[in-house]
């Protein structure tokens, strides 16, 4: 008798931690800020832009690679999604919106740290998709540093991240040493995606906390025994700006499950050989340039 009351009482404590460990959810706020120099750099050499051009160009950048970022975790999972925004009266942005979505815009970024695996639903040249793969992992390397971030204790540690996506953030112009070492052929290259290039790979630094003990992150971003404050690949830097521990309204944490189910691999060589067929398709007649981007004549 003895014996089968302790084994209820064993059996209720477990289930209440399982309870209290899935009813457990914080929120997160990031800002993402995606520096744009060298392309404004490229743009200034350009004799079809004017300077008001430019100034009408930076400001959109801007609010392309200025954005915000709301993370939803509990102990096993999240959803990263950017914080919905209008636009300001006389800055609708269509061009450059409309690049974006060309490129790939994604919708909620799922990741299930437990099954090891995430979904993005993307919408890409007015289709939608549903990324579903494998959690990447990164070899992260303590590095002993530690630095305060909204009043939280964070360790610093870096990784090594192989660049296989195609991430249009991660662009830059090629040098003109680049580029002569690619001209095999008399025909001059006008595609706006051929005179730019991605790194192989990047040098991640992340600062996490200890004090939040979730195996979650920003963005594609976890693995670290604690939650993730900060990222910064060299080029976008990812900080979060306000959390939110057991809010009163929790939110549903799960998948979506919109769009034509594709691998991330198959999905990325979709995006190269579809963005390629478009900027083909959309190139001046007399290959000074294409009509996004204003790729001018030289």
């Amino acid at each position: 008798m003895m014996n089968k009351r302790v084994l209820l009482l064993v059996f209720a404590f477990t289930a209440f931690l399982s309870v209290q460990a899935q009813e457990f959810q914080g929120i997160a706020v990031y800002q993402s800020k995606t520096s744009s120099a060298e392309f404004m750099e490229r743009m200034k050499g350009n004799r079809d832009i004017t300077p008001e051009m430019q100034k009408r160009m930076e400001d959109r950048m801007k609010s392309m690679f200025e954005k915000t970022f709301i993370l939803n975790f509990d102990k096993t999972a999240s959803i990263y999604k950017e914080e919905e925004k209008l636009d300001a009266p006389g800055q609708n942005g269509g061009g450059m919106r409309m690049w974006s979505s060309m490129m790939g815009s994604g919708g909620t970024y799922y990741k299930n740290v437990k099954q090891k695996m995430y979904t993005i639903d993307k919408e890409f040249m007015g289709k939608q998709f549903l990324v579903r793969d494998s959690l990447p992992k990164l070899q992260w390397k303590m590095e002993g540093e530690s630095r305060l971030i909204g009043g939280y204790n964070c360790f610093k540690a870096t990784a090594t991240l192989t660049i296989t996506e195609p991430d249009f953030n991660a662009l830059r112009p090629k040098r003109e040493d680049e580029k002569k070492k690619e001209e095999d052929t008399k025909e001059k290259k006008t595609n706006l995606l051929d005179n730019l290039m991605a790194p192989k790979e990047a040098t991640i630094t992340a600062w996490y906390t200890p004090e939040i003990p979730v195996n979650q992150g920003p963005d594609k971003y976890w693995g670290l025994p604690g939650l993730i404050l900060e990222i910064n690949d060299g080029k976008t830097v990812i900080l979060c700006s306000k959390i939110v521990l057991n809010p009163k309204e929790k939110t549903i944490i799960k998948p979506s499950t919109t769009g034509k189910v594709i691998s991330q691999k198959d999905y990325d060589e979709t995006v190269v050989k579809k963005t390629k067929e478009f900027m083909e398709s959309n190139q001046r007649p007399s290959g000074g340039g294409n009509r996004i981007g204003g790729g001018g004549r030289r």
